[in-house]
């Protein structure tokens, strides 16, 4: 039943997209329509077994906005060796720090997207 999960995840994507954190909806505010550098971010976005925050698949960059729950933990270094093995660099940044210095992580993501 691959498609009835398929479904499911962007059913759950959908969701989430409808019901951001404030983080999230902070960042999304800065990244999306092109607002950053001109590039084009999603978010909410899945990608093989997992739903990233927010993806630019021109510069193969996957940014996440964590919470607590996500300090050292051995699932997300799983996730992220699994995005990167497909080519995919991955940001990870605080919720706190999103909240209190978004145009630092705007322009940490720039500069790593300008890399690319």
């Amino acid at each position: 039943m691959a498609g009835s999960d398929e479904k499911e995840k962007l059913a759950f994507a959908r969701a989430m997209r409808a019901d951001p954190t404030p983080a999230e909806n902070r960042l999304w505010q800065v990244l999306r329509g092109r607002r950053l550098g001109g590039l084009k971010f999603k978010r909410q976005e899945p990608m093989g077994p997992y739903i990233v925050d927010f993806v630019c698949h021109d510069k193969r960059l996957i940014v996440e906005v964590d919470g607590g729950q996500h300090s050292e933990s051995a699932q997300d270094r799983i996730r992220d060796g699994h995005l990167e093995s497909s080519g995919y660099r991955v940001l990870r940044f605080w919720n706190d720090e999103v909240m209190q210095n978004p145009d630092g992580v705007a322009g940490h993501i720039l500069a790593v997207a300008s890399a690319r």
